[in-house]
């Protein structure tokens, strides 16, 4: 029997070993790598190229949400499935758009994730039962209004994104051109896009839209 590879991507190093531990007891799922951050679940899912990948929304370096929309443009049969203790219509709205398979809860059950990862094995996509009543109640309400929602922070490319996460963690422009292998320059000329695009002209005021817009956690 072939079985389903996994990744696990979570910066809690105790909610991976519980993973672990849940989907060791599954003999279709085998666990081939952990991440315990965004970056590092691009890295892996470039490099094993498992079936799927379960992660969390809020990690540092990068989101989930950005993960999800490099590791889809560069690996697209890697399913995503969204495993967060956060269910905001945003958050949901936004991995969706970016191409995750499925949005469970952390409160889920062992075995509803082993079977959100049997089904978007196979192509499916997989909710649970309040993050499916908030995707139909934002789908109607985008019915109502006469056209679909357009995911907030759209009008920021994929490296503003990353550049806008790294400075409200508090990196400094020499720290994130290591981090992104980019000249300080380069980093410069993105901290700029980002205050012209946001309206925004201080560090600060980016930390606070960054922590609004769900791109980072607040005290994270």
């Amino acid at each position: 029997m072939k079985k389903i590879t996994v990744i696990l991507a979570d910066d809690h190093t105790v909610v991976r070993q519980g993973l672990r531990a849940l989907l060791n007891d599954e003999k279709d799922i085998e666990v081939v790598g952990e991440a315990e951050n965004g970056r590092q679940a691009v890295e892996l899912a470039m490099s094993l190229s498992p079936l799927v990948l379960v992660m969390d929304i809020l990690m540092p370096l990068l989101n989930g949400t950005e993960a999800t929309r490099q590791i889809k443009e560069n690996r697209p049969s890697v399913k995503i499935i969204i495993l967060s203790a956060h269910c905001s219509d945003d958050h949901i709205e936004q991995v969706i758009a970016a191409g995750a398979s499925g949005y469970l809860m952390k409160m889920t059950s062992a075995q509803n994730l082993a079977r959100a990862i049997r089904e978007v094995g196979k192509g499916n996509t997989f909710f649970d039962s309040l993050t499916a009543k908030r995707i139909y109640s934002q789908y109607r309400k985008s019915l109502s209004g006469g056209k679909l929602i357009r995911p907030r922070g759209s009008n920021l490319t994929s490296r503003e994104l990353e550049v806008l996460q790294l400075i409200a963690e508090g990196m400094a422009n020499k720290q994130i051109a290591d981090e992104l292998n980019i000249s300080i320059k380069t980093v410069e000329k993105h901290r700029q896009q980002l205050k012209k695009k946001l309206h925004i002209q201080e560090t600060a005021g980016l930390t606070r839209y960054a922590i609004a817009e769900g791109i980072i956690e607040n005290g994270k």
